[in-house]
């Protein structure tokens, strides 16, 4: 190993540590949400003043500002969004508990946890260049939404429905790897404020780790009666 390379390993898993720390934050507060708004009887009044798309318009606005500004806005301001959006993402979770059952729920997300825990490490230990993946993977990806949503407006074919579940969660087997790899990238990126650039990375993370699952709870999922 270089000496360069070992000067880095502490400033490099010093990174890690802080985007799993905030992944798990936002994680945590969402699963805490989630659970509240559906046993509080909060989601069924969501559910009966039709407030659901509503919410969904703005978390994707909350994506979109902490995409698209995330380079500008100071660190303060990105963590808040990010919270913002686990919140959000919270509320919209928690009808998850109204389709599946409790133990389901719990052992996917346990099972979905290993295999996120599995697919950081090879993503951590590679050596290899996946930059090259992301172009791929993000066409894939669009590709496979475009498809669901074609088939629930038009086909709805539950067996399509199911295959289209299988491609998308190993597409995001895939994008775990190649952001898990690229926070090596990021951390030497000039144009990044060091102090903000584990919660870019968290959300990333966030989002591959709700994927996985709830692509998981889809396809394996015991659903109520």
């Amino acid at each position: 190993m270089e000496e360069n390379e070992v000067q880095n390993m502490p400033i490099e898993n010093k990174l890690y540590g802080k985007t799993f720390f905030w992944m798990f934050l936002g994680l945590l507060g969402s699963a805490l949400i989630a659970w509240y708004t559906y046993s509080s009887g909060l989601f069924f009044e969501i559910l009966l003043t039709d407030s659901f798309t509503g919410l969904l318009i703005i978390e994707l606005v909350a994506v979109l500002l902490f995409s698209f500004l995330f380079r500008k806005l100071p660190p303060v301001v990105v963590g808040i969004l990010y919270f913002i959006y686990a919140a959000l993402n919270g509320v919209t979770l928690s009808v998850i508990f109204a389709v599946f059952e409790l133990n389901s729920i719990i052992t996917l997300f346990i099972a979905s946890a290993v295999i996120f825990a599995v697919l950081s490490f090879i993503g951590y230990k590679t050596n290899k260049d996946l930059s090259k993946w992301g172009t791929y993977l993000s066409v894939f990806l669009i590709i496979g939404l475009l498809l669901s949503i074609v088939n629930l407006f038009f086909f709805k074919s539950s067996l399509f429905d199911l295959v289209l579940d299988w491609i998308i969660l190993l597409i995001f087997f895939g994008v775990t790897v190649y952001d898990i790899n690229k926070i090596k990238a990021l951390q030497a990126e000039p144009n990044i404020d060091q102090e903000k650039i584990y919660i870019y990375c968290a959300m990333q993370l966030y989002l591959d780790f709700i994927n996985i699952f709830l692509r998981i709870l889809s396809i394996f999922g015991k659903r109520r009666n």
